[in-house]
């Protein structure tokens, strides 16, 4: 079990301070949309509307990049991942490859308000 690591996909995390940019961390699935699930599509895309069975991969699929991402990024040192994105591909035609990848980062809070106030 991976501790909370911060994802974010701004360049910069509010009320941090980067100490370290540790580099490139990534997390890749590759899944398969099975015969079932393709016969069940095809019967719905006759109608038209959305694919609920291929909706529901994608978002299982985007869950576990990042949970891949997250590992990574620990196993690099990092507390934190900025810029996050994700990238898809596909393999043949039953196959999808799911990337989500960023910059490893180390954070601390920053004690100074980055708009401080001043009190006339």
């Amino acid at each position: 079990m991976t501790k909370d690591i911060i994802i974010v996909s701004t360049p910069y995390l509010p009320g941090y301070k980067i100490i370290k940019t540790i580099g490139f961390t990534w997390g890749l699935i590759v899944r398969s949309r099975g015969l079932g699930r393709n016969i069940t599509a095809g019967l719905r895309s006759i109608v038209g509307g959305e694919i609920h069975e291929y909706t529901e991969l994608l978002n299982q699929s985007r869950e576990q990049a990042l949970d891949r991402l997250k590992e990574h990024a620990e196993a690099l040192g990092a507390n934190a991942v900025v810029s996050v994105e994700f990238d898809s591909s596909e393999i043949g035609q039953t196959m999808t490859e799911l990337l989500a990848y960023g910059t490893a980062v180390v954070v601390e809070k920053d004690e100074i308000p980055s708009n401080p106030v001043r009190l006339s």
